[in-house]
């Protein structure tokens, strides 16, 4: 065996492993998602039993109330039956609809209005919290805890709490409110913006004769592990940032490897919750408060993921009144709103919520950029197709300097061939010769991967942009193109679609069998973006680009429509920028003659 055959081997190894790489890391995680996301969930958790007189330990001399009321079903209800079990007072706002559970004066019932399930316009809505006794119960609960040692009598999961209103919008906040008996009034006020923002003042009025020292509290409580989507590029789980650290993030099993499965933090201000991939919920209290938060997971069969904060005790003289306020997000991560809370409101680092990843200094900008000619046009795609050309604008001088080696290359294309036959059993002699040609002509023999090189960086915050922004989500294009932020709905394994079946369920290779029209087209423009170049003369990077397409192809196949159409524009682009710099050149376009040397004979000896 040669070693040119020996590379080839490699080379052709080396490219499948990526496909089988990429698929088991990225399309395979998304199909498993979908189908995730689409299926019912047969059984429901059974909520843990509170322990009579037990709590849940948060951070080190702290502890809260159990997050459950003593008379939580432990069988499967619907959701309306399990809201009918406790009095409620309805929340109506343009944006959320739902209601406070005045049963532990909680909210445990959020459903979004401006979003669906699916593309149809009458799917359901997305639900984002639920009922204890429901399918996945998920709530948020504010309050006071007393001492440790202490018994002062304080509202629980059992307490039910009397309403001043029977409706909370965003013109008028709804007050709930409980008497200890003891001389110690409990109110809990709820404000409501037109967004997703609730603003929760919590108040204890003291009518006795002693002073009471209480700690208030904040969190939110998933039962049951949440479905993710699965990828390695996007987080979904705990999140966070209290006082000067970083955002943290903590997935459902990370916590599990932590000790006692809870991680602690504490500092001056900052906020903690959940996020799912479109949506979250946070907390975040008064950000000059001192605060102990914590992560972390009970439970064996069923977990119970919490998310919970205390501040620094208050104490309530005789005649007096303390209150406290926090602020909890439940809605979708839009990323304008995001950013007016933070602004608005002073909550540290809020629009990390959002996750912009490492190239976040790239990622939001473009975001904005997108977003911003979509305003102008009105259709996503094309202004992913406007910015496309604004970045070919912005790298166009580094690619016409690449461009120009490749003509160079080319002109010098005789004295190469004169090298080779010169030298042709010294393959050392050859690479000394052909690179003093290159530094004599100024000639960079890899130019032909800087134009795919330079755009890699803009490639991957074009994705993190698209798949993990809200407002990508069911972003139509043109045609059978409905949601820009999932693949291609077509395949060219059913004749799209004149055979009943989805070949991605097929076992083993379904993942490998997502390819769609779009992803089609774009392996054809990167094909004659290859072609346009002289063909390299050695036989390994040769095979190396003839099969670069089609491994591109198949990768992303199970990509984002919206990344495939600005991969297959951002190459016609290309196609065009090269044909025309190396007409000026006085340089021949190579394309028709390297289409001409694959599918035609071929003359001379075989090498």
């Amino acid at each position: 065996m040669t070693d040119d055959t020996r590379n080839l081997i490699l080379a052709i190894g080396l490219s499948l492993l990526v496909i089988v790489g990429w698929n088991y890391f990225f399309a395979q995680p998304h199909v498993d998602g979908v189908r995730q996301n689409q299926a019912r969930i047969e059984s429901t958790p059974k909520p843990p039993a509170a322990v009579p007189g037990g709590a849940v330990t948060t951070t080190p001399g702290a502890a809260l109330e159990p997050a459950f009321p003593s008379t939580a079903p432990g069988t499967k209800l619907d959701r309306q039956a399990a809201l009918a079990a406790s009095p409620r007072a309805q929340i109506d706002t343009p944006s959320l609809k739902g209601s406070i559970n005045l049963r532990g004066g909680r909210l445990d019932d959020i459903s979004l209005k401006g979003y669906r399930e699916t593309t149809d316009p009458k799917s359901p809505n997305i639900v984002l919290l639920a009922p204890i006794g429901s399918e996945n119960p998920y709530f948020v609960g504010t309050g006071f805890i007393p001492q440790a040692g202490s018994n002062i009598a304080v509202p629980t999961p059992d307490t039910v709490w009397t309403a001043d209103a029977p409706t909370l919008s965003s013109a008028r906040p709804l007050t709930i409110s409980w008497d200890n008996g003891q001389g110690l009034v409990f109110r809990r006020k709820f404000a409501v913006d037109d967004e997703f923002m609730f603003t929760v003042e919590d108040s204890v009025e003291n009518k006795g004769a002693d002073a009471v020292t209480l700690v208030p509290f904040a969190r939110a409580v998933r039962v049951g592990k949440p479905s993710t989507s699965g990828y390695a590029v996007l987080h979904e789980g705990f999140v966070g940032v209290i006082g000067d650290s970083r955002v943290q993030e903590i997935t459902y099993d990370a916590i599990e490897k932590e000790t006692k499965a809870t991680k602690t933090y504490n500092g001056a201000g900052g906020w903690l919750g959940f996020t799912d991939k479109y949506w979250a919920v946070a907390i975040a209290p008064e950000q000059s408060a001192t605060l102990d938060a914590s992560f972390s997971s009970s439970g064996d069969a069923v977990k119970t993921y919490q998310t919970a904060v205390l501040e620094q005790p208050a104490t309530i003289a005789p005649n007096t009144t303390t209150s406290v306020k926090t602020n909890i997000f439940a809605g979708a991560k839009v990323t304008r709103t995001i950013d007016d809370y933070q602004a608005k409101l002073g909550i540290k680092n809020f629009d990390l919520i959002i996750d912009w990843g490492w190239f976040y200094f790239i990622t939001k900008p473009l975001f904005w950029v997108i977003d911003f000619f979509y305003k102008i046009v009105g259709n996503f795609g094309v202004a992913i197709l406007i910015v496309t050309v604004l970045v070919k604008g912005v790298f166009f001088p580094l690619a016409n300097r690449s461009y120009l080696s490749m003509a160079r290359m080319k002109a010098v294309q005789p004295q190469m061939n004169a090298i080779r036959e010169r030298w042709p059993d010294d393959k050392q002699k050859q690479q000394q010769e052909l690179m003093e040609l290159y530094k004599k002509e100024q000639i960079n023999p890899i130019a032909g991967c800087l134009p795919v090189v330079i755009q890699i960086p803009v490639f991957f915050a074009l994705y993190k942009v698209i798949f993990i922004t809200i407002e990508m989500r069911q972003a139509p294009f043109f045609g059978w193109i409905k949601d820009l932020s999932s693949p291609d709905p077509t395949n060219i394994f059913n004749l799209f679609g004149l055979i009943p079946f989805d070949p991605t369920h097929l076992p083993v290779i379904g993942p490998f069998l997502a390819l769609g029209v779009w992803p089609l087209i774009m392996g054809v423009s990167m094909f004659v973006q290859m072609k346009m170049n002289p063909e390299p003369t050695d036989p390994v990077q040769k095979q190396m680009f003839a099969w670069m397409p089609v491994i591109f192809t198949f990768m992303l196949g199970a990509f984002p429509a919206g990344l495939v159409i600005y991969w297959t524009w951002n190459n016609t682009l290309s196609v065009i920028q090269q044909g025309f710099i190396m007409k000026k050149s006085g340089v021949k376009v190579e394309l028709w003659d390297n289409l001409r040397n694959m599918f035609g004979k071929r003359s001379g000896p075989a090498t």
